[in-house]
């Protein structure tokens, strides 16, 4: 119940949830059915002044050195199929037949 509620909370002000009395509502699932109060006690209580924000998820900061990415350079280099991508991908190419002599199942 707590994921559900976490996962609607994003769209807090853009969607309104109507309870249906149950002779109405045949298939009323866990949503409709004692919801939490929205106060301190209640582990994903949204206070109501606060503005909507979109959640941030996710985010991974690595620290790499420039050894690394030159060797993943070297190695795009090195493949034929990357190289052909790396070219074809620069903004100033405009050579279309790069792309024409890719291996065929780099093409999908």
């Amino acid at each position: 119940m707590l994921g559900w509620q976490i996962a609607i909370q994003v769209y807090e002000g853009n969607m309104t949830i109507v309870h249906k009395d149950g002779n109405i509502h045949k298939n009323a699932d866990g949503l409709s059915r004692w919801p939490l109060p929205n106060n301190i006690d209640n582990p994903a209580c949204v206070p109501e002044e606060a503005s909507p924000q979109i959640p941030i998820e996710r985010i991974s900061v690595t620290d790499l050195n420039t050894i690394f990415f030159e060797e993943v350079r070297k190695s795009y280099a090195q493949d034929k199929n990357c190289s052909i991508l790396c070219q074809s991908l620069t903004k100033d190419c405009k050579d279309n037949s790069l792309i024409h002599s890719l291996d065929e199942i780099w093409k999908k």
